[in-house]
């Protein structure tokens, strides 16, 4: 298979910014009066937030009107962003197709000022890069919508293209899309079925480049 694009999701795999989100959202509900899962990490990871706010209104009673949680979700990612850095590997990576000539793209269920926000702290944005947030799509992942328009973006097919992810909802969102998926080294949780788990970037490199 000869691949001429990587489609990159972003949180927790090419940015360690997964604490900050969840610590944002615990620090929105407490604010909210709501008492904080103990599983709130392993339940939102990877999720898009507008499925996150349904499930918090539904299971917690929260109250605020969709545009009030996200500003004060928003809020508190914005006050630790400081403290976001990449995943090195996967950021030299990145440079590695890019001298390659490798098309990339990233896809993410974050909204459109986080997607932004993270890509120009780790010094990955730049014109003309190609990313789907969860405000370009009707529907977030695990839905396929958001990897296929980012192939569409790129005039690429399903068949060369490989997708890079570290949550389940991600890959099942590739794997939705007819793309071959691959889990990160250092996702939180094991690769689902069909999906293969990488031991290291490198091997990544090795299935892109042939190297």
């Amino acid at each position: 298979m000869t691949i001429k694009a990587v489609l990159w999701d972003m949180d927790g795999t090419l940015v360690d910014s997964e604490h900050l989100a969840v610590e944002a959202l615990r620090q929105a509900l407490i604010g909210a009066g709501l008492t904080v899962p103990d599983d709130l990490y392993d339940t939102v990871v990877g999720r898009a937030a507008d499925d996150l706010y349904r499930r918090f209104v539904r299971e917690l009673g929260l109250a605020l009107p969709p545009v009030a949680w996200e500003e004060r979700k928003m809020a508190g990612y914005f006050a630790a962003i400081d403290g976001l850095q990449p995943f090195a590997p996967a950021l030299q990576l990145w440079r590695r197709f890019e001298a390659a000539g490798i098309a990339q793209a990233v896809v993410s269920n974050s909204d459109r000022m986080i997607v932004d926000a993270n890509l120009r702290k780790v010094g990955l944005a730049r014109p003309g890069l190609v990313t789907v947030s969860r405000n370009d799509i009707r529907q977030g992942k695990p839905s396929p919508e958001g990897y296929l328009r980012a192939l569409t973006l790129l005039g690429c097919a399903a068949a060369e293209a490989i997708v890079v992810e570290d949550s389940g909802s991600g890959a099942a969102a590739g794997l939705a899309a007819g793309i071959a998926t691959v889990f990160v080294p250092y996702a939180t949780c094991p690769a689902p079925a069909g999906v293969q788990q990488l031991s290291d970037l490198s091997a990544l490199e090795r299935l892109v480049l042939g190297e």
